[in-house]
């Protein structure tokens, strides 16, 4: 029995980035639903960067995972949401790749016109599965 989420891509659907099109979780798994991270530092400062606030976003989807004992492994599906077009090659991909490596979770991406404040530029919302 698999412990760990399975990701897969089938052959005739084409993944145009860095993700999954299918993440099985296993039976048994818990699942664990988390607020939307958005860009803010530890005092709850948020950056005017759009760049400084992307990286925020994944400390503080770290944060989140390791308050649960969950790695970016666990992580089963991440939901997008920005107000700024973004540069995947030169700033995302790079934070992305590393934060997940490999183990690409299933992905959605949404330009939206504002999000819960008119500062945040950027929302992350994960969801993360367990055995």
């Amino acid at each position: 029995m698999n412990n760990k989420p399975v990701r897969r891509n089938p052959s005739d659907v084409k993944a145009v980035g860095n993700y999954s099109h299918v993440t099985i979780v296993p039976r048994n798994a818990q699942l664990y639903t988390f607020s939307g991270q958005i860009g803010a530092d530890q005092s709850g400062n948020l950056p005017d960067s759009y760049t400084k606030q992307i990286e925020n976003t994944f400390v503080n989807l770290d944060k989140v995972l390791n308050s649960q004992s969950l790695t970016a492994d666990d992580v089963i599906k991440v939901n997008i949401w920005a107000t700024e077009e973004i540069d995947w090659e030169n700033v995302f991909d790079p934070m992305w790749n590393k934060f997940f490596g490999n183990t690409y979770p299933s992905m959605t991406i949404a330009y939206v016109k504002a999000l819960g404040l008119p500062e945040i530029k950027i929302e992350i919302e994960i969801l993360a599965a367990k055995v």
